[in-house]
């Protein structure tokens, strides 16, 4: 595939399908702890979510540095092939793109995953921002590897994780300062439980998302994370960690309940994914040191049943 070929929209239309390469991109969706986007929902509300997707999926396997190989990406923004194992570099073009979605002067977007997101943003009125923290959070994955407080975290997780719910309200139609708020928790409390299921693979690339201020608490060193197994003050630490992350979807669940239809339904379906993660974990003894604990599809579902029969209703 040469540069620039791949999702070519007409004008504002709807996104075509996408080549194989964006393909691959948008099939990680299957491995969240959530729905990304269900076949339930309106088709317009599908394409917005699939293309936000897509853009924050590619965002974050560049920080990761884990594009598919032969360097495709990188030729697609612009860059020599070899760029793809330079993170830095590859989120600079990125960005770049990113501003020919929002009317740049040197044509339009190149890679076909922003070619896809620019008649979803131009339809929804979308701005930079989201998509920009994005990119932020990514970069400080490059030179920031531990967090010494919770609020240094928090503040992680307003660049990693906040934007992307802010944005599903915005394609929603249903944005307001108290359901960004809810939002807010609910989106930070889907990362801390990522964090906390990855942690290995987080050590594996010199990453530590565990406060280091709880690490001291627990009495827990950075080498009893690379065991087998976690002991019992890792266990202890992930448990706390675990019950903040509860604290902040409880926090959230409200805003099930301010929306109606189908959009309750996805919100639930986000909620009770962090709730069916966090069951997970409790399940494995809070030891995730051996891989991720994941949900099951039947534990998802009464996750999502539950939070559907318990969110307070508004309005």
């Amino acid at each position: 595939m040469t540069p620039g070929h791949g999702i070519r929209p007409r004008r504002d239309a709807a996104p075509t399908a996408p080549d194989a390469h964006a393909r691959a991109t948008l099939g990680k969706a299957r491995t969240e702890n959530f729905p990304v986007a269900p076949s339930f929902l309106p088709r317009a509300w599908r394409d917005g979510l699939i293309a936000v997707y897509g853009y924050a999926r590619l965002v974050d396997d560049i920080g990761d540095g884990d594009l598919a190989p032969g360097g495709h990406d990188a030729v697609l923004l612009g860059l020599d092939p070899a760029a793809a194992d330079e993170p830095l570099a590859m989120l600079d073009a990125l960005e770049a793109d990113l501003r020919r979605v929002f009317g740049g002067s040197d044509g339009p977007p190149r890679h076909p995953l922003l070619q896809a997101l620019r008649p979803v943003v131009r339809a929804h009125g979308l701005t930079p921002e989201p998509f920009l923290g994005l990119i932020e959070a990514n970069r400080q994955d490059q030179h920031v590897t531990r967090y010494e407080t919770y609020g240094d975290l928090l503040a992680y997780c307003e660049l990693s994780a906040n934007p992307v719910g802010r944005l599903v309200l915005s394609l929603t139609g249903t944005s307001t300062a108290e359901r960004i708020r809810r939002s807010d928790a609910v989106c930070t409390a889907l990362q801390i439980v990522e964090h906390l299921q990855d942690v290995a693979e987080d050590l594996g690339r010199g990453r530590i998302y565990l406060p280091a201020e709880d690490m001291r608490r627990f009495h827990v060193a950075e080498a009893d994370l690379k065991a087998r197994h976690a002991g019992a003050s890792v266990r202890s630490l992930v448990a706390f960690e675990a019950e903040r992350a509860r604290d902040l979807l409880n926090e959230g669940t409200p805003l099930v309940g301010s929306v109606h239809g189908r959009l309750r339904l996805l919100l639930a379906g986000f909620v009770g994914g962090g709730r069916a993660a966090l069951r997970a974990v409790t399940a494995a003894g809070f030891d995730v040191l051996p891989g991720p604990p994941k949900p099951t599809r039947s534990g998802l579902l009464r996750e999502v049943a539950t939070v559907l029969r318990t969110a307070p209703r508004k309005g």
